[in-house]
């Protein structure tokens, strides 16, 4: 009998002991997800990262047999027309351009404007005597301002387009719930797009008006739906990746310190943190179009597949040994693979270790100001995190 998926947690920085014990048992088994249907539950991570690159496993949701993660999140994916729903060669056409706004390049000239919002934002928490809320203070601001700046989305305007992203985001948010929250940023980055025609200016959105839309290689609302996405994308999954890793490090002191050394973390922390705490936590997801075979079984066309990469980064024939912020090479899944490689994984990492670095730093005292077992984390959600995460630094 298949199991009901996803499964619970023991650990909340660790994947469901379910999970391990299929990766080590049954690597590619059937579990039933929400509405009774059983597809392909992928736990071992060369199956995972085949899949992943294989243009046989379609992430269009419109598909039968595409396993979407509940009624909202289907209504959600078909009526974005994000390109990160489509396959090729639309996907690869509508996703060269934006590649250059996210080249190694163009997110390092970022770090300065990523390090002095970071200070700005601890300015102001230790203005205060604590406890503070550090999702509140810091970490979503963080992740808000720099994802605006980027854009050219006006930061005041921030509480607005972060409770209609919180919404777009949830999967128990009703259906209409999700298409007015949509429809409200669209709108509202529909206003800015079209301001960039009079008053052009060298943001994203400037740039995605001025080379994009205005010479006629993409309509206003493909524009508005890349807006929209880089938007909520871009706040919502690293803010929670922030606030995790921070009660991941308070809870291991040693990790800690390796964001304190003069010379800053090793490049390899970050990775390391972003494998052991990876947030899509309840699988990517696809539908074979042909007859597949991974892993020794034959998937089927129309039968959907969960790619599950959280348990793939714990695949200790991949990742051997506990944790270790030294790791190397460290060819993780927490951003995906293939050609829906995350566009933004460059800033993510940036701003990660910026945060961490910044914080750690600046408050040697830092620890929880409540129980590790009150802490809201984000268990039925699909981006896995932490609600809030009271601190105290005196």
């Amino acid at each position: 009998m298949t199991e009901p998926f996803p499964f619970p947690r023991d650990c909340p920085y660790d994947p469901p002991p379910k999970l391990a014990r299929l990766q080590r048992d049954a690597p590619i088994s059937r579990v039933r997800i929400w509405d009774g249907s059983t597809p392909w539950l992928l736990t071992r991570y060369d199956d995972v990262r085949a899949v992943l690159a294989d243009r046989r496993f379609s992430v269009d949701p419109t598909r039968p047999g595409y396993p979407a993660r509940g009624p909202a999140g289907r209504a959600r994916r078909r009526g974005a027309g994000s390109f990160i729903s489509m396959g090729a060669p639309e996907h690869t056409r509508l996703r060269r351009m934006l590649i250059t706004e996210f080249t190694p390049r163009r997110i390092a000239a970022l770090r300065p404007a990523v390090e002095r919002t970071a200070a700005e934002l601890l300015d102001r928490l230790t203005g205060g005597s604590g406890p503070a809320d550090l999702v509140g203070a810091y970490a979503l601001p963080l992740a808000s301002t720099v994802i605006a700046d980027l854009l050219g989305v006006p930061y005041d305007d921030h509480e607005f387009f972060e409770e209609r992203a919180r919404v777009m985001v949830d999967d128990s948010a009703s259906g209409e719930a999700n298409r007015a929250a949509t429809a409200d940023l669209a709108r509202y980055l529909g206003g800015l797009l079209q301001r960039r025609r009079a008053h052009p200016a060298d943001d994203l959105l400037g740039r995605l008006s001025a080379q994009q839309v205005e010479p006629g290689k993409l309509d206003r609302a493909g524009a508005v739906s890349m807006a929209v996405l880089l938007l909520v994308a871009g706040h919502e999954t690293t803010a929670n990746q922030i606030a995790l890793s921070v009660a991941f490090l308070l809870r291991n002191p040693g990790h800690a310190e390796t964001f304190r050394q003069p010379d800053g973390p090793p490049a390899t922390a970050v990775d390391e943190l972003l494998r052991l705490l990876t947030i899509t936590h309840t699988g990517r997801r696809r539908v074979a179009t042909a007859d597949v075979p991974v892993g020794g079984v034959t998937v089927r066309a129309g039968e959907g597949v969960i790619a599950a990469a959280d348990i793939a980064n714990r695949d200790s024939g991949r990742f051997p040994g506990p944790a270790d912020l030294g790791r190397t090479p460290n060819h993780h899944l927490a951003f995906g693979h293939g050609e829906h490689l995350c566009l933004g994984h460059h800033l993510a990492r940036l701003e990660l270790e910026t945060a961490l670095t910044a914080l750690l730093r600046r408050l040697p005292a830092l620890r929880l100001a409540a129980a590790e077992e009150d802490l809201p984390f984000r268990h039925a959600h699909p981006i896995y995190g932490i609600d809030r995460l009271p601190v105290t630094w005196n």
